[in-house]
C-alpha cells in the first residue's frame, strides 16, 4: 500500500511512501489487541483504593450489651460492621493491578490495530516538522489544514518533541506521543493517526521481523 506525503500546509508533496504489508496489512488478531488494551488500562490504575476494616476503627472493644435476655442479637463490640461507622467487610485494600504480556502478542496486537486503520484509510503521513517555542495556534492550522480537525487525531514523532508536545496539550482531541511511546490502546482510541515521515521508518524497521 502507498500513500501519499503532506506537508504542514497540508499539500501533497508528490512523495509517497509504502506501507509494510507485513505490518499494516495481516489479518487482525481481535483476542490479541482485547489482551494488550486491557494490560494496558490495568497497568494504568492506581489500586491506592482502601476500605477500614474492624482492626482499623478507632473505638472500644467493650462487649456494649448482654449476651442473653435482650431479644436482640448477640453484639461484640462497636466496631461490629453492622453498626454505623463499624469496619468494613471484605472491602478493598491497595493492590497492584499490573500484569505482563508475552512481547509476540503486544507486537502482533499493535500490527493488528495498524491494519485496522489502514483497512479503514486512516492513516495519514506528514513531513517532519519542529517548533520553535510552543504555539498551540499552529498546531491548529497543521491539523486543519489536513482537513483533520474533527477527528480524534494521534499523531506520531520520530522522537519526543518538547514544544510539539506542549502545542497540543490543551486539545482534547489531540495527542502526541513519539515512536517509542505508541500503544494499541492508543492506535485503537483514535480516528485519524498521522506518522511523522521519520517515524514512520523507524516504526517499520522495528517491526520488520
Amino acid at each position: 500500500m502507498k500513500l501519499s506525503v503532506f506537508n504542514i500546509s497540508g499539500d501533497d508533496t508528490g512523495k509517497k511512501v509504502e506501507l509494510n504489508n507485513s505490518i499494516f496489512a495481516i489479518e487482525p488478531n481481535d483476542h490479541a489487541i482485547y489482551l494488550d488494551v486491557k494490560q494496558y488500562l490495568a497497568n494504568n490504575r492506581q489500586g491506592t483504593h482502601s476500605a477500614k476494616g474492624r482492626s482499623d476503627i478507632t473505638g472500644s472493644t467493650r462487649k456494649i450489651r448482654r449476651q442473653k435476655g435482650t431479644g436482640s442479637a448477640r453484639v461484640g463490640s462497636i466496631k461490629n460492621p453492622l453498626f454505623r461507622g463499624g469496619g468494613v467487610v471484605f472491602g478493598p485494600q491497595p493492590r497492584s493491578y499490573r500484569h505482563k504480556l508475552n512481547k509476540k502478542t503486544k507486537r502482533l496486537a499493535r500490527k493488528s490495530a495498524l491494519s485496522y486503520k489502514a483497512k479503514s484509510d486512516c492513516i495519514k503521513i506528514i513531513e517532519d516538522f519542529s517548533f520553535d517555542v510552543p504555539k498551540t495556534k499552529e498546531y491548529i492550522n497543521i491539523v486543519n489544514s489536513l482537513k483533520i480537525n474533527n477527528n480524534k487525531i494521534l499523531i506520531v514523532l520520530n522522537k519526543p518533541n518538547k514544544n510539539i508536545y506542549l502545542s497540543s496539550r490543551n486539545l482534547k482531541y489531540s495527542k502526541v506521543v513519539s515512536i517509542s511511546e505508541l500503544t494499541t490502546y492508543d492506535i485503537m482510541n483514535c480516528s485519524v493517526i498521522v506518522f511523522v515521515e521519520s517515524s514512520l521508518d523507524v516504526l517499520q524497521k522495528i517491526h520488520e521481523n
